[in-house]
């Protein structure tokens, strides 16, 4: 009887061992399935990133070309409005200056109402 239980036994443990191989590869290959399903996950957020940015990329591009347009008109328009501000600034600086100097050298004094 006891060499049959020592045989069961021993089967028991066989069992056991085989057991703990089995599991053993099973957390390998789940570990090296969540390795891969990270580094797929990666692949595809960085796709999706790339293609978003083209994206961006391409919608700046074309609408910062009206607004280029736009800031050149605004440019030239303040050129031209400074142009002609310094133009009447240089035709009336002599009356300019005579008119201060007026009113400097020979002050009108008015009483305030209020």
């Amino acid at each position: 009887m006891s060499a049959q239980n020592s045989a069961g036994i021993q089967t028991l443990l066989d069992a056991e061992r085989d057991a703990s191989k089995i599991v053993q590869k099973a957390r390998e290959y789940r570990t090296k399935r969540v390795r891969e399903a990270r580094d797929e996950a990666k692949k595809e957020i960085e796709a999706y990133r790339a293609k978003k940015e083209g994206e961006y990329k391409k919608f700046e591009a074309e609408h910062t070309q009206g607004n280029k347009a736009a800031e050149e008109e605004a440019n030239k328009e303040a050129d031209a409005q400074i142009a002609k501000i310094r133009e009447a600034g240089k035709n009336n600086q002599s009356k300019v200056v005579e008119d201060l100097l007026e009113a400097v050298f020979n002050p009108r004094p008015e009483p305030i109402t209020a």
